[in-house]
């Protein structure tokens, strides 16, 4: 929102993963059996209001043809609409420091790496406190290529693979060990997945690497560094 990019349905994983597994839900399912309509209910205070999502939307049932729509409009009220005036007063005192002009040539994950500064990121106890699932284990090939990829590269690199593994590029204050997902403790995890052709994807709300198993140290660190780079490996839960 600070850089005016549009907020997309990818980017609600991170923030209330419940919320975005209901709306991949409907995007991927037929809706009409949910007795949906355009409008949602919000509590606040303990008081719950519903607000409308387009004219007379309490009355416009959500179907298979529409629920795009819907989605979107979900997402921009959540998202925009309701902290409108609070985000336009942050923008305007943070313009008074750094013009908005400024960090408009970042991406958004250059723009908190910029912001919260980088850390050293300690690969030791990074990988002393992954766990595997699939068929993946501390002495599995892949494995070993993965993290003989991660000490080649620069520290910023690897807070990005952090970033784009679990949504920031922060380490906790006691190490990997204190690691949260959206649903509390949650240690970093690399699973087997997919096929060569693929890119690893990520799933943030667990912090968890999809990384297929590759067939060489090079491929897998082409692949890891432009899904790093490209973010093409954002994918929904399971």
């Amino acid at each position: 929102m600070m850089l005016s990019k549009p907020i997309e349905l990818k980017d609600m994983e991170s923030v209330d993963s419940e919320y975005y597994n209901s709306l991949l839900w409907i995007q991927e399912n037929d809706p009409a059996d949910l007795d949906l309509t355009f409008s949602v209910d919000e509590e606040t205070f303990g008081r719950t209001s519903s607000h409308s999502l387009k004219d007379n939307g309490a009355n416009i049932p959500v179907t298979n043809e529409n629920k795009y729509e819907y989605i979107e409009l979900v997402i921009k009220w959540r998202f925009v609409q309701r902290i409108h005036d609070q985000m336009e007063a942050f923008r305007e005192g943070f313009s008074d420091v750094v013009p908005i002009s400024h960090i408009k040539i970042f991406d958004e994950n250059e723009l908190e790496l910029l912001m919260c500064g980088i850390v050293s990121i300690d690969v030791k106890d990074w990988r002393a406190n992954t766990v595997y699932k699939g068929e993946y284990h501390p002495n599995h090939i892949v494995i070993q290529w993965f993290w003989r990829v991660v000490l080649s590269f620069s520290n910023e690199m690897r807070a990005r693979l952090l970033q784009f593994v679990t949504g920031t590029s922060r380490v906790p204050m006691n190490g990997f060990k204190e690691l949260y997902g959206s649903n509390g403790p949650q240690l970093f995890t690399i699973e087997m997945w997919g096929e060569t052709k693929n890119y690893p994807r990520s799933h943030t709300c667990f912090n968890r690497l999809d990384l297929p198993p590759y067939q060489s140290y090079h491929e897998l660190r082409e692949k890891l560094i432009k899904a790093i780079e490209g973010t093409v490996g954002f994918a929904g839960v399971d």
